[in-house]
């Protein structure tokens, strides 16, 4: 899981990268080499405190509409995973003013970018 994050990590803009929240599973129990390989900042949410980390709950939610609990990703292909995040970044969300993910996230960059360069 470690390495997979490194991974995805290297794709967002420097400024972006501030800490991440993660409940107690033991898929960041690398957390302190992800810290050192990212200098990003990890933060764990209480036990039983989902509410800690709400819009990542939510995100499980949907995507547990095309990967139900205990899917084995070792089984579904890369193909069909990069499916799946362009449609739910693709998909309006209330708490975003009915804007997709990925509208706000251009919308921040280029904003971001025209900051630096005023």
């Amino acid at each position: 899981v470690r390495k997979a994050m490194v991974k995805a990590f290297e794709r967002i803009p420097e400024q972006f990268k501030k800490s991440l929240t993660y409940d107690r599973g033991s898929e960041m129990s690398q957390h302190k080499l992800f810290t050192k390989e990212t200098k990003i900042k990890v933060f764990f949410a209480d036990p039983h405190s989902p509410w800690q980390r709400g819009t990542n709950e939510n995100t499980n939610g949907l995507i547990r509409q095309y990967f139900p609990k205990g899917t084995d990703f070792k089984e579904v292909s890369v193909k069909r995973i990069k499916e799946v995040e362009n449609k739910l970044n693709a998909r309006p969300r209330k708490t975003l003013g009915y804007y997709t993910p990925a509208e706000k996230f251009y919308e921040l960059i280029n904003n971001q970018k025209f900051a630096l360069v005023a």
